[in-house]
Formats: structure tokens, C-alpha cells, sequence
């Protein structure tokens, strides 16, 4: 793997402010610490949130070696959707799952969220040039994603959720937005994997992710082994 996966991070978080907004929530479900090299100093549940890796890092996502580095095809194949299903690309970034999405929901849709402007006007002009008309853009904010309330049935975070600057406000404003039987995929750098050459706080155990999901609702039902550098975790409201 090349050395510029660890100098460089992952897609944008986001969210934004409709229909599905978070409630606010007390600031003391945060700590402070001294930020680390690649932190935000902002903790949650002891883990130290990532720095937003900004849409300047467009080229590195739609990088050529990604489909053999990351199993893309993989994880595509394995996605949990329908022809009709409604899907949330929550920081979409360059699009780049976002569009490898939408053919497989033909009679669906896809929301393509960033919270930043350049990130969603570029997916905008690009769904434009490709003819693609089940692609959905939204400009989000920080902890909410902008999406109609109980209509999605899929969300996905690739290598985004470490990033999120609010988690407990976005995974909130998420379990609203999703259907009953709605899922939530993140894939994440595995942090068990010290010899995965991406910078710590931009990698994720599947332990953490627990503790994080299950303390906002969300209970793990699926954790794939098929992607080589990745975790493949589907999350659903807990019963």
C-alpha cells in the first residue's frame, strides 16, 4: 500500500438542518484533551475525533489502485439494497461510492450528503454530465444530514463516521431519517490492524464502533470479513 494512504485521510463528514435535525444536545457528552498530530482534541466515548480530511483530496479518493486496495467490487456486491431502495452516501466526497451506487437502485435513489459546498456541487455537475438522475445532492452541517424522516433505507459512511465532529447528534438525526428495518454500513480502516498503514485516528475497532453505535440505538447485526483492509459493519436500530 502506498505511503500516501498515510498521509492522507478520508471523505468529509456531514449533515444539514430539515426535516431530519438533531436535537440538541448538552456539550458534556464531549471531552477535551490535548490534540494529538492528526486530532481534534475532542473526545467521545474515549475516542479522540480525526481531523476532516477536505475536499482537496478528491484525486486520492478517486485513485486508481483503490478498487484492488480497498475490495470495492466486494463491497458493492455485498450491500444490502434493492432496485428500489433509498440510499444516503453520508460524506460522499467525490461521489465516488455514490455513483458506483446508483445503478444498482435504478428505481431508487441516492442522497449524495457533504458538508462541504465544493464536495456537493462538483457531485451535482458530474450527475449532470453522466446523465444520472437518481442522484441526490445535499449540502449537510455537522450534526445533522438533511434527509426526509423515515425514508432511508441504507445509510453508508466509508472511512467518514471517525470524522464526525458531533457523533451522537448525527447517529441521532440518522436513527430518524432511517425506516424501521433501515440499516447503517460503515466501513472503517480495521484499528486492531496495527500493520494497516493508515494513521490511527483515522482507523476504527470494531469494539469502539460497538460501544459508539449501541449508545445511540443502534445494535450490530453484520460484520463482514471479505474486504482486506476494511471493517464491514451493518448496524440496525436496536429491538
Amino acid at each position: 500500500m502506498k505511503k500516501s494512504i498515510l498521509a492522507l485521510l478520508l471523505v468529509p463528514i456531514l449533515s444539514i438542518n430539515f426535516s431530519c435535525q438533531a436535537q440538541s444536545t448538552a456539550d458534556d457528552l464531549y471531552t477535551y484533551t490535548n490534540p494529538s498530530r492528526d486530532g481534534t482534541g475532542k473526545v467521545y466515548l474515549g475516542r479522540e475525533i480525526s481531523h476532516v480530511m477536505g475536499f482537496a483530496g478528491k484525486a486520492w479518493l478517486e485513485r486508481a489502485e483503490r478498487e484492488r486496495e480497498e475490495g470495492i467490487a466486494a463491497a458493492l456486491k455485498n450491500l444490502p439494497i434493492a432496485s428500489k431502495s433509498v440510499i444516503a452516501d453520508i460524506g460522499a466526497g467525490s461521489g465516488y461510492y455514490t455513483f458506483r451506487i446508483a445503478p444498482l437502485v435504478p428505481e431508487g435513489k441516492v442522497y449524495a450528503v457533504d458538508i462541504q459546498e465544493d464536495a456537493v456541487a462538483y457531485i451535482k455537475k458530474r450527475s449532470e454530465e453522466l446523465g444520472i438522475e437518481n442522484v441526490v445532492p445535499i449540502h449537510g452541517t455537522e450534526k445533522s444530514p438533511n434527509l426526509p424522516e423515515g425514508q432511508v433505507d441504507l445509510v453508508i459512511m466509508v472511512d467518514v463516521y471517525h470524522e464526525l465532529a458531533y457523533p451522537q447528534e448525527m447517529l441521532s438525526a440518522i436513527y430518524k431519517c432511517l425506516k424501521p428495518n433501515g440499516k447503517i454500513l460503515l466501513l472503517e480502516y480495521k484499528g486492531e490492524d496495527p500493520s494497516i498503514n493508515i494513521k490511527p485516528l483515522h482507523k476504527m475497532t470494531e469494539k469502539q464502533a460497538k460501544k459508539e453505535l449501541n449508545s445511540n440505538g443502534f445494535e450490530l447485526v453484520e460484520n463482514g470479513k471479505f474486504l482486506p483492509i476494511q471493517h464491514y459493519m451493518i448496524f440496525q436500530k436496536a429491538k
